[in-house]
């Protein structure tokens, strides 16, 4: 088998979304177009001070495109060395990294859809809003009409990343529903409450023939599936990927 290329990213530019995340906008060196599936994972490769190369996965935040770029959303992670040094590199830096990888993916033909996310589980997800909004009006066939939910759940509404892009995309397309929930929300939140999956059924309720896509920790993901099966839904149409 031959070995995964090797490519260079170079940061363009980072913007903070919380205290411990940040918005990482990338290009690939030396490649006029970087080919990926929105969904799919790149595997960062650096060495640390003792000279042990680490590797680690991240998800894509941002929609195939036909260009050289991409970008990631990540949190800063307690003694986690990859990525604090993927938070604290400067524009102009490079680092190593391999892919595309991963099934994560839409599955044709487009169904009516939930997406759930908790925290940067919006990753891949964002990517596949993105790509499937983003089309000029002569391919709007790409989300043909669907109903799309995102039901998007955090603690406090300071993290709930790309809040506004959400806002705004909902205002734009009479298709597609955002559902942010917050579990600790201030007195102040006009929002939905509680976890992801208590506004789940409300959506899923009565229907076998939509899909859901569910990104985040096992526990949520274990949640949403248990929940999606006891209302009938087959589960090859609940897609996830577990960041833990």
């Amino acid at each position: 088998m031959a070995p995964f290329q090797t490519f260079t990213a170079r940061l363009l530019r980072s913007t903070a979304l919380s205290e411990l995340t940040r918005h990482l906008e990338f290009e690939m060196k030396d490649v006029p177009r970087f080919g990926f599936v929105s969904g799919q994972w790149l595997s960062f490769k650096t060495n640390n001070p003792r000279g042990e190369e680490i590797t680690r996965a991240y998800s894509i935040a941002s929609p195939h495109a036909e260009d050289n770029r991409f970008a990631l959303c990540l949190n800063r992670v307690q003694d986690g060395f990859m990525s604090n040094y993927l938070c604290d590199i400067k524009a102009g830096e490079e680092i190593r990294c391999q892919g595309p990888f991963g099934d994560f993916i839409l599955r044709p033909p487009l169904r009516d859809t939930i997406f759930i996310a908790t925290g940067t589980g919006i990753a891949p997800l964002r990517s596949m809003l993105q790509w499937l909004f983003s089309a000029p009006d002569a391919e709007a066939t790409r989300h043909q009409g669907r109903q799309l939910w995102l039901v998007f759940g955090n603690r406090t509404e300071d993290v709930v990343y790309y809040h506004q892009e959400f806002l705004q995309l909902a205002q734009a397309q009479p298709n597609f529903h955002y559902l942010p929930t917050l579990s600790r929300g201030a007195p102040d939140w006009r929002g939905l409450r509680g976890y992801v999956q208590d506004h789940v059924p409300a959506i899923a309720a009565g229907r076998t023939d939509m899909h859901a896509y569910v990104c985040g920790l096992d526990k949520m993901i274990k949640a949403n599936r248990e929940l999606l099966k006891s209302l009938g839904w087959d589960r090859k149409s609940i897609l996830y990927e577990k960041y833990d």
